[in-house]
């Protein structure tokens, strides 16, 4: 899956320049658009912040309140990205692709399988959590 962007990217490409050799300019504005925002969504590189596990770790407890663990492309955290609104803000995410001590931490939490979202709330992790649950806590904070 940390592949997909790649022939998102590439097909975009091209269904836009067969789109433009026909004459169909709004066409080729329209697969630009979406194949674009695909290929942003399940790049690596979208998403807030580029923290890594072991700082978060090697932070005070009170500067990790909530923690989440997520990765490109997974629908489960967008959904709680905008269920969090401006307070996700608070949260620290990181990305479980960007950091493989920090998809060890998610293996070692879930049964060996990197489940996200991962969000560990007052140093205790719970998987892919209700958004409500989340929020409080990062109101509360």
């Amino acid at each position: 899956m940390r592949w997909l962007w790649a022939p998102m990217l590439a097909g975009t490409v091209y269904l836009v320049v067969d789109a433009a050799r026909d004459g169909s300019v709004p066409a080729a504005v329209g697969y630009g658009v979406v194949g674009l925002a695909l290929t942003w969504w399940l790049s690596p590189w979208q998403g807030s912040g580029r923290a890594r596990h072991a700082d978060v770790v090697a932070r005070p407890a009170a500067e990790r309140v909530v923690v989440i663990y997520w990765r490109p492309g997974c629908t489960y955290c967008a959904r709680l990205r905008v269920r969090l609104g401006r307070a996700g803000r608070r949260a620290t995410w990181v990305d479980i692709w960007q950091d493989e001590d920090a998809a060890a931490y998610v293996r070692s939490v879930n049964g060996g399988n990197e489940t996200v979202p991962t969000v560990v709330i007052d140093g205790e992790a719970f998987t892919n959590p209700d958004p409500a649950r989340v929020l409080a806590r990062l109101v509360a904070a």
